[in-house]
Order: C-alpha cells, then sequence, then structure tokens
C-alpha cells in the first residue's frame, strides 16, 4: 500500500500541466532526434540538457527522461524506412522492418514497432516501479569501500561484457579517470593537470562538455564523412484499417514481447550492457524458438518486435541502477546522471529517502511518457517520413550549432567551446580509430566518486588495502569485478584450445 501511495503522490507531480506539457515536448522531440541517423538518445540529451536549467530539476530529468524514450521509439522509423538504424538500438529492427517496407508493409511494421515499444516499456516501468526501493533499501548499508567496489565493478562489466576490443575498452576508461582528476584535489585543494596553469581547468572538465564534443560535434563529423549518398525514403501512410490489422497481428505476439521485456530489463540493468545488446539477444531468442524464425531476416513481423520490446525495457532498465546505486547502465544514463548531479541532487538509496518527490514524479512520468510515446509515434508517421527528406547539411549545421550554444550556455566561458571543439575532432577520430567512447564518458562520471570513495575508505581504514575485499559487500563486488576483468581471457583460452584440437581420423 505504501508503494501505491507513493505512486499516487508521484502522479500528482507528473500529471501537473507543466510536467505533462514537458512530457509531451520530450517525447516529440525525442522521435524525430531518434529518427534521424546519426543522432540518437545519447547526442538528443547531451545538446538538449544545457536548456534545462530554465525549468526545476523535477522538470528537467522528466524532459530529459521524456527525450530518452522518444528516441527509443523512434529509432525504428529510420530503421524501417531508410535501412539506417537512428541509434545502435535499433539495428536489429533493421533485419525484418526493412524488408517488410520493401515488401509495402512500412505501415504495418511501424504499427508493430510502436506496439512493441509500448509493451516493452510498460513492463519494464512496472517492473522498475516493483524494484526500485528493495534496491535502495540494500543500497543503504553501503559505505566507501562498498561504492568504490561498485564502481570497480561497472567498469570491469564493459571490460567482460562490453563486446568491443578489450584493450581499447581500457585505454578508454583510463582517459576518463584521468580526464575526472583535472581541477582540484579532492582532498588537498591542490591544481592538478591544470595544463600549464591554465584557469579554465581549475574546475575541471565537465561531463557535459565531454559529452557534447564526443557524441555531438564527433558524430556529425564521422556522419558526414561515411554519408556518401542520400538514402532514399520509403513511403507509408497509416489507416485505421491497417491500424486494426495491426493490433491483431501483435495480439498474438504477446509471448516474444513478453520475453523481450523482461530480458531487456535484466539485460539493461547491467552497466555495459544496455539496449544495443538486449535487442541483439532477444532478436536472436526470438528466432530461435519461432515457428517462423526461418522467415526472420525475410519481413517477419516477429523480428520487428522482439527487438521493439527489449530495447524500450532497457532503456528503463538501465535507470534503476542509476537512482537507486549512483551507477549508469547505460552512456544515456551517464548523462542524466551528470545532470542529476549539476542540479544539486545525488543519485543513491539516500534520494529515495531526501527527494521522495522527485523519485516517484519521474518514476510516474515513465508511465505519461510511454503512453504519449505510442500515441504521437503512430499519429506523427506521415511528419517522420518527410523530415526524413530534409537535406542532410542542413541536419548537420543544426546540430552544430545547437551543440556550440548548448556547450556556451551554463558556464558562458569560451573554455568550454574550445573544449568541445576538440573533443569534437578526438571523438571523430577515436571512432573511425573503433574506440568506443561509452566507457569515456561513464569513467567521467563516475571518476570523481570512485576516488573519493577509495581515499576515504584508506583514510578510514589507516591505510588498509585489504578492507576492500574483508568487507562482506564490497569483497563480493571486488571478486565479481575480478571475474568480468579476466572473462575475456578465459574466452580467449576457450577459442584457442578449439582451434588446437586436431580434428579426428
Amino acid at each position: 500500500m505504501e508503494l501505491l501511495s507513493h505512486l499516487a503522490d508521484g502522479f500528482a507531480t507528473s500529471l501537473s500541466p507543466l510536467n505533462l506539457m514537458i512530457v509531451l515536448i520530450g517525447v516529440t522531440a525525442g522521435l524525430f532526434i531518434g529518427a534521424m541517423p546519426g543522432l540518437g538518445s545519447v547526442n538528443g540529451v547531451a545538446i538538449v540538457l544545457p536548456l534545462t536549467f530554465i525549468v526545476p530539476p523535477n522538470s528537467a530529468i522528466i524532459l530529459l527522461a521524456a527525450i530518452y524514450y522518444g528516441a527509443m521509439y523512434g529509432g525504428a522509423v529510420s530503421s524501417i524506412l531508410l535501412g539506417i538504424p537512428g541509434a545502435s538500438t535499433a539495428v536489429a529492427t533493421t533485419f525484418d522492418g526493412r524488408p517488410m517496407a520493401q515488401q509495402g508493409k512500412a505501415g504495418l511494421a511501424l504499427i508493430a514497432a510502436a506496439v512493441a515499444s509500448f509493451v516493452g516499456g510498460t513492463i519494464s516501468v512496472i517492473l522498475f516501479t516493483l524494484f526500485a526501493v528493495p534496491l535502495a533499501d540494500i543500497a543503504l548499508a553501503f559505505g566507501p569501500a562498498e561504492e568504490f567496489a561498485l564502481v570497480l565493478m561497472a567498469f570491469t562489466t564493459f571490460v567482460g561484457l562490453g563486446g568491443d576490443d578489450v584493450l581499447k575498452t581500457i585505454v578508454m576508461i583510463c582517459l576518463g579517470l584521468v580526464l575526472s582528476t583535472v581541477g582540484l584535489d579532492l582532498i588537498s585543494g591542490q591544481p592538478r593537470l591544470i595544463f600549464f596553469d591554465q584557469p579554465g581547468f581549475y574546475s575541471g572538465i565537465s561531463f557535459l562538455v565531454l559529452a557534447i564534443g564526443v557524441y555531438g560535434i564527433g558524430e556529425v563529423l564521422y556522419t558526414i564523412e561515411t554519408s556518401k549518398t542520400a538514402p532514399t525514403v520509403t513511403a507509408a501512410k497509416i489507416t485505421m484499417r491497417e491500424l486494426g490489422h495491426g493490433l491483431r497481428e501483435m495480439n498474438r505476439l504477446w509471448k516474444t514481447m513478453s520475453l523481450g521485456s523482461f530480458l531487456g530489463f535484466f539485460v539493461g540493468m547491467l552497466p555495459a550492457a544496455g539496449a544495443t545488446p538486449a535487442a541483439l539477444m532477444s532478436y536472436g531468442v526470438a528466432k530461435s524458438i519461432s515457428k517462423k524464425g526461418k522467415n526472420f531476416g525475410k519481413g517477419e513481423i516477429e523480428g520487428v518486435a522482439a527487438p521493439e520490446t527489449a530495447n524500450n525495457a532497457a532503456s528503463t532498465g538501465s535507470l534503476l541502477p542509476m537512482l537507486t546505486l549512483g551507477i549508469p547502465g547505460s552512456p544515456t544514463t551517464a548523462l542524466l546522471l551528470g545532470g542529476m548531479v549539476m542540479w544539486g541532487l545525488v543519485p543513491g538509496p539516500m534520494l529515495f529517502i531526501e527527494q521522495p518527490d522527485f523519485v516517484w514524479g519521474l518514476i510516474s512520468s515513465l508511465y505519461t511518457a510511454n503512453l504519449a510515446a505510442v500515441l504521437v509515434n503512430i499519429a506523427l508517421i506521415p511528419l517522420f517520413v518527410w523530415a526524413l527528406r530534409m537535406p542532410f547539411t542542413v541536419l548537420c549545421s543544426l546540430v552544430m550549432v545547437l551543440c556550440i550554444v548548448g556547450g556556451y550556455a551554463p558556464s558562458q566561458k569560451m573554455h568550454d567551446v574550445w573544449l568541445i571543439a576538440g573533443f569534437g575532432v578526438a571523438g571523430y577520430l577515436l571512432r573511425k580509430a573503433d574506440y568506443p567512447l561509452a566507457p569515456l564518458v561513464l569513467a567521467l562520471v563516475l571518476g570523481p566518486l570512485m576516488e573519493k570513495s577509495f581515499r576515504q575508505t584508506l583514510i578510514a581504514e589507516q591505510g588498509n588495502v585489504l578492507a576492500f575485499v574483508e568487507r562482506p559487500i564490497s569483497g563480493t563486488f571486488m571478486a565479481i569485478a575480478a571475474l568480468f576483468f579476466v572473462l575475456p581471457l578465459i574466452k580467449y583460452i576457450r577459442r584457442s584450445g578449439k582451434k588446437t584440437v586436431a580434428p579426428a581420423e
């Protein structure tokens, strides 16, 4: 009953006229951001984040969460109509969504994507509501040692589960940690890494500057280089008859959508995973257990429903560790975490006690954002088709201007603008060299927390390093972190063993 009471209070916040308008604006903006190739939820949140200072923190996080939700819906639009995923989270949707569009079923594919996203979002928000308080209660037992071990585990999951080149992932984490130490020392107050006594570095490097640089400017530069020709847009229109047919088709896929929702939610909770692997895993599982598995990749509606339920469920799942533990589950939630810190809010278990209006307002807004997203998505499909015909040069110029203005507005320092330009070029070069950018942003956000908890533990334990493994919770996290760190080596040894075994004569 207490849970329902908290949720009712949250709806009183999220259904206020201001927040309801913000949800609609955020969802609509997110849908267009997600539908535009080269943008996606990370870039959208990074670009819009500076604008949130004009509204209260409660409304700001609701706006960003709505953009995040909308972008997850919108990614399917360009996947189906263009054959180009709006973001990596919609890659699996292209496998069957694009063939359906080429067969004249673009409307049905878009309806399937919207309904599946709604189902995945709804189930995951319910799970989020049920798991948030118990997880926050467990987290109340955390001290500095547990915080350090948890952050270390978050980094090692990128190494063990990230799927990227292990050495490059470690390099990016280390680079992010180095950047997080720029500024004044946490304990002594002495300046560190201020690059020839540059005044702008005394306040450190803002995660917002880094995020706008690598995900905004860098992504635009990379997309300009890789987009040789303008892709053709498949025409799509939604009639009431087609809508009814689509809903009947989706009704028989409830097992696939339920499985994708649960799988996506729990995969999304892992710091290194997020929506992209969740969608690919759901697609693979659906293909293996479906009676029509042989038709996957040829325009099967089930191949659209499976990844779309999973990626929307994962986007909600990644919010859970961010709010309860202060550990983001995806690059986008890392930006949300940084935004909360900028607004004076400290993510973690105490947030549920000290700021219940904020927490439950956000949770309840996910319900309204999910409903608004599916309605706006279906209603604006003709507009999406028109917007995707926008000249790419116009879109790139618009994003560039938003990045520069967004980076300058919070601090009003040209120092940050030059940093954005530098990080943009660096992000472009790193992307060309196939270096993952998510570990870099995550390390910059979590680096100060990791350093603070590490030094607090050593001061309290008088330099006893074994304190991290002697405490039950931190020791467990350290053991899991060690396992994730050596997991790639175990996989390599197993693959090498299989290659050296000669076939039987």
